[in-house]
């Protein structure tokens, strides 16, 4: 039976319903949009929340109203007990995802049948091998693509997350759409977001616009089909008549969809995010381990949630290093 109340509503009236709950700052690749060249500094083993906590803390959420929690990292899945975390969380009345870099997903494909998890996010930034090498700096293309193809041949919805850097993977663009043609998964273009260690800046961006130039130049307006988003959906959704798949664009920079903005997050390490572009954190963590109620924390931390990007409302705000330099790298977050 749910508690009947709403401290995951914010001050707009928005009503979270989603978790993000990251399992580990761990991760077998290093994409350098998410992590700096020199690492991070990780947090102490005892910091991160044991197989317990995070049950408990996600039980939490779900009596307050979460339907949805999707696993991140890192990469969740090199985290030891990813399989006793899964099967923990799978006994909650939700709908469980994933988000995986695929490296090593092969070895858990009966664990997440086993769970009921159906939708799987993949992390792919390209579709050429050694650009893959470049950006992820580890040369696992080839296992990455085929694990892909398991996913697909094993019943799992799939989504392919490409991060667009101009100059570098722009030009994959219509391989990434030709890539659904045969295939029945969604390729989703995101732009470029800043976070601390990752050089942002606004040259760098494929904004959803210039991904729709790319469209329009191959492929007659006909047959470009503008599909109806889910409700809450962070992406703009489109097809290609006759393809299999579709392909989306998530424009957090030039088009958020902060209004209808329905995610919290929680990162390895116990702590709420109440927005990705956020550098305020509440510990959750801290509090449990105290024996005391995490929830007037978590009704905190909802209510102090800004209307647009963690307060960055203009594009002159989001080019202040000061101010995404003050969030967390990408991989300490959680996708």
């Amino acid at each position: 039976m749910k508690i009947q109340n709403k401290i995951l509503q914010d001050s707009f009236g928005r009503q979270h319903t989603y978790l993000r709950i990251s399992l580990t700052e761990l991760c077998n690749l290093r994409c350098t949009y998410c992590m700096p060249a020199e690492g991070i500094q990780l947090s102490p083993r005892s910091h991160i929340m044991n197989y317990d906590e995070v049950f408990e803390i996600a039980k939490t959420f779900v009596d307050h109203g979460v339907t949805k929690i999707r696993l991140t990292g890192g990469e969740p899945l090199v985290r030891r007990d990813a399989d006793v975390i899964l099967k923990k969380l799978s006994t909650l009345p939700v709908e469980l995802s994933i988000t995986s870099n695929a490296v090593i997903i092969d070895r858990f494909i009966d664990v997440l049948k086993e769970c009921n998890i159906k939708n799987i996010n993949v992390s792919l930034d390209s579709l050429d091998a050694e650009k893959f090498k470049e950006i992820t700096r580890r040369n696992d293309f080839e296992k990455v693509y085929k694990n892909i193809m398991l996913l697909i041949d094993e019943g799992f919805n799939v989504k392919l997350n490409a991060v667009l850097i101009n100059g570098f993977n722009d030009n994959e663009i219509i391989d990434f759409i030709e890539f659904t043609k045969e295939l029945p998964i969604c390729v989703r273009f995101i732009e470029f977001m800043p976070f601390d260690g990752n050089k942002w800046d606004k040259a760098k961006m494929v904004s959803y616009a210039q991904v729709m130039e790319y469209v329009n130049s191959n492929y007659d307006d006909s047959k470009v089909i503008r599909m109806q988003d889910a409700p809450n959906d962070t992406s703009k959704n489109y097809k290609i008549e006759g393809y299999k798949g579709s392909f989306a664009i998530i424009s957090s920079v030039t088009n958020p969809f902060c209004d209808s903005c329905n995610r919290i997050r929680l990162t390895a390490n116990g702590r709420l995010k109440n927005c990705l572009f956020s550098s305020s954190e509440s510990d959750l963590l801290t509090v449990l381990r105290e024996g005391k109620s995490i929830e007037p924390i978590i009704q905190k931390a909802v209510q102090s949630k800004l209307k647009v990007r963690g307060g960055m409302d203009t594009m002159e705000k989001l080019e202040q290093p000061d101010l995404h330099g003050k969030n967390r790298s990408m991989i300490a977050i959680g996708g």
